[in-house]
């Protein structure tokens, strides 16, 4: 549709379509999204971006039905986008962009609109060899495996990691992260299935439906165990990841499904084991916009890939509850909506 943007002095004002939440829902098949023209205003340090993808993430559904308590009601969902700058710093202007947010669409207004008002310094300039709707699907998974791995420590080369969960998306961006630098990666899933996603070197899978993990994670790496083990899937694998690691050895913990699991301490300080935790729902749109800046030249040289979008995974706005019910019905694409149609 037409946006109408006033120049701004110290604020833009613009009419944009948006996909509204108005309340809570009581579960997600009771989530009403409603289409509402709304105005945006923004500041002097922020831009205006016409958006033609944004992704649809599990948690924009989970914040829908209060399992996030801080999501302010009513609002506009979506947490990842690409578009192109139409206001803002010159420098900007004509650019086409992506980014993602731990905040937007939870408790502000996100991305899930024809048009949305950002921090310049937020911003990702979209490398030319990637589609809008592939760059709209990067943001929260690679910005979680990044700041996973960030924090544990970014393997080196040699080093193994373990992924629990390889075939999810955040699974497979730590897959392409890891395999970028170097390290020697074993992927773990529940059915027998190959890797499903891009990786930089070969990918030994286990399945742990019929197969001893942590054993099989032992005899893998000549005894020692996993340098890394990045669990997204949380509780269910907790026991395996814990057995698996090595002397020194770093889980990485992104989910759960239950809220405590049993816990040795005696194993954990005689192994010399780090446990991290990551939310990416608490960073802002400029700091997830710096994560992803720093391995953005792993996507220029083809080493970081985007997730593959399939026509069956593209939804227009008005569409958006059944995106809401793809993402949350475990759909395996990367899921993204699109302003215009």
């Amino acid at each position: 549709m037409d946006v109408s943007v006033s120049k701004r002095n110290s604020s833009a004002v613009l009419e944009a379509r948006c996909v509204r939440l108005n309340a809570k829902a009581p579960d997600a098949a009771s989530i009403a999204p409603v289409m509402e023209n709304k105005l945006l205003t923004g500041g002097p340090s922020d831009v205006v971006v016409e958006i033609k993808a944004a992704g649809v993430n599990p948690s924009d559904v989970k914040a829908a039905t209060g399992l996030m308590p801080y999501a302010v009601f009513p609002r506009t969902p979506g947490r990842d986008f690409a578009g192109i700058v139409i206001d803002g710093p010159g420098e900007w202007l004509g650019k086409a962009v992506f980014g993602t947010s731990g905040d937007l669409g939870i408790r502000r207004d996100g991305t899930h609109a024809s048009h949305l008002v950002v921090e310049a310094a937020a911003l990702v300039e979209k490398p030319p060899g990637i589609s809008m709707d592939e760059a709209a699907g990067i943001g929260v998974p690679f910005v979680t495996a990044i700041e996973g791995l960030r924090r544990a420590g970014m393997p080196n080369a040699g080093e193994y990691v373990l992924v629990m969960g390889v075939n999810g998306k955040v699974g497979q961006a730590a897959v392409q992260l890891a395999t970028w630098k170097g390290a020697k990666v074993i992927g773990v899933v529940r059915k027998d299935e190959p890797y499903a996603g891009h990786a930089n070197a070969p990918v030994e899978i286990v399945n742990s439906a019929t197969t001893d993990v942590a054993r099989r994670v032992r005899e893998l790496t000549d005894g020692r165990g996993a340098d890394v083990v990045f669990n997204t899937v949380g509780d269910p694998y907790f026991q395996d990841a814990h057995a698996s690691l090595a002397k020194g050895g770093r889980q990485i913990l992104i989910a759960a499904v239950g809220k405590t699991v049993p816990f040795d301490i005696l194993e954990f300080y005689r192994g010399r084991h780090t446990y991290v935790g990551i939310d990416t729902l608490a960073f802002s749109s400029v700091e997830s916009g710096e994560l992803l800046r720093g391995v953005l030249h792993g996507f220029g040289a083809g080493k970081l890939k985007p997730f593959p979008i399939s026509g069956r995974s593209v939804y227009s706005l008005a569409e958006a509850k059944v995106a809401y019910t793809a993402v949350i019905g475990s759909s395996r694409d990367r899921i993204v909506l699109r302003s215009e149609g």
